[in-house]
């Protein structure tokens, strides 16, 4: 591996590691990207030249270290304040292994979410902080512009600097007003690496199995936090599916055509186990229900069929607790499945009435142009495909939409 590829791959798996534990002692987290930005710049140097460390990390964490403690001295910190940052850093680095370096991301998503910080960034603040998502990406994601998505993170991380938030986990009575925020920020980032099957994605890939061991660490420190249960068991119940999201040819296949041998059947158990935990404590929330439409369909692997009785419920309930658009279509999907194609039209034509945007959305095409297709309605069928195809962009769901277009 030259070490360009070296480096890109370190700064992949390790920046939110790095990043929580260089701004967990400096409580400055622009401060902590700064200088782990120019350890990497540094790396690019000297690693070509001089050879890649045996520990990467902790070559990073030093030379980071370094440059805060520069730019420390630089900014002329209070009496006191460049020891005690040199302390704290040099206590850490000393308890580095050589293998491994402290996690201390749930940590600063934990800040992230503190209450002094503004609601509406405290998710979008995780994504950059913890897991190195651009602003770019997240304003995307916000349907923001980046500059002002940039703004609105700037202004975050000062705070927390300014107020000097600690890192530390929270009890578990200071936790429930920020755990809606951390479950958010936990599944944003599975989505984001879930939605690139292959592992193709620089950007995205390994972000599903950090975000599921953030779920897992979440859970063994929050073990009565039922949603924290649910997020787990929805996660590890998509995952459990990925070999089968692609056929050997690498094309797309729809959930209720996949291969059912192909499902990680050790994950299944796992998430059936963990709703089950989350169903106990009696405490219903989003992601339990979400977790429990995917228990339904998982279902197919040993019984053969799918509940769809229970699934249109589960959506029922969803969109009740959550006002969301997009689980009253995923309602009138699992209606067509249950009471045929013209049943299921009129439920999404109704959704797509009472949410307009709705009609912005590639599923809300693609499954208009399903059912169109099925009721004889060849024209119809042909034109929604082409609007689900315009707001597609991957194109292993592009080619399947047009086949099944050209079949018609």
């Amino acid at each position: 591996m030259s070490t360009a590829a070296l480096a890109e791959r370190v700064a992949r798996e390790s920046y939110g590691r790095l990043i929580a534990l260089l701004s967990a002692r400096t409580r400055d987290v622009a401060a902590a990207e700064d200088a782990l930005a120019d350890a990497f710049a540094a790396a690019l140097v000297a690693w070509p030249r001089a050879g890649a460390p045996d520990n990467p990390e902790a070559w990073l964490f030093a030379a980071a270290k370094r440059k805060l403690i520069d730019a420390a001295r630089r900014a002329k910190t209070a009496a006191g304040g460049e020891a005690e940052i040199m302390r704290g850093l040099e206590e850490l680095e000393a308890d580095m292994s050589a293998r491994a370096i402290p996690d201390q991301r749930l940590g600063l998503m934990f800040a992230c979410a503190h209450p002094a910080i503004e609601a509406s960034v405290r998710t979008p603040l995780m994504l950059q902080a913890v897991l190195g998502f651009s602003a770019e990406r997240i304003a995307a994601a916000f349907l923001l512009e980046p500059a002002a998505m940039g703004q609105r993170l700037v202004r975050a991380k000062k705070k927390i600097r300014d107020a000097g938030l600690g890192f530390e986990m929270p009890g578990p009575e200071l936790w429930r007003p920020r755990i809606d925020a951390v479950l958010d920020a936990i599944y944003a980032a599975f989505a984001s690496g879930w939605s690139d099957p292959l592992g193709v994605d620089a950007e995205r890939v390994g972000l599903a199995d950090e975000a599921i061991w953030l779920g897992r660490v979440l859970v063994s420190q929050a073990p009565d936090e039922a949603e924290a249960l649910g997020l787990l068991a929805l996660m590890l119940h998509l995952e459990a599916r990925r070999r089968a999201r692609r056929d050997s040819e690498q094309r797309y296949v729809p959930l209720d055509e996949q291969d059912t041998t192909l499902w990680d059947r050790a994950l299944i158990e796992e998430a059936e186990l963990t709703l089950h935990r989350a169903s106990a404590l009696n405490r219903a929330g989003r992601y339990q229900l979400e977790a429990a439409i995917q228990s339904a369909h998982a279902s197919r692997a040993w019984r053969g069929l799918v509940d769809w009785d229970a699934i249109v419920l589960l959506y029922q309930a969803l969109g009740e607790l959550t006002g969301s658009p997009v689980a009253r279509l995923n309602a009138a999907a699992a209606i067509a499945k249950r009471d045929g194609p013209e049943a299921g039209y009129e439920a999404a034509e109704a959704a797509g009435a009472h949410y307009p945007v709705l009609r912005d959305y590639q599923p809300y095409w693609a499954l208009m142009a399903d059912l169109c297709a099925k009721l004889g309605r060849t024209q119809a069928a042909r034109a929604a495909y082409d609007e689900a195809m315009a707001r597609e962009t991957d194109g292993a769901v592009v080619a399947f939409l047009k086949q099944r277009r050209d079949n018609l």
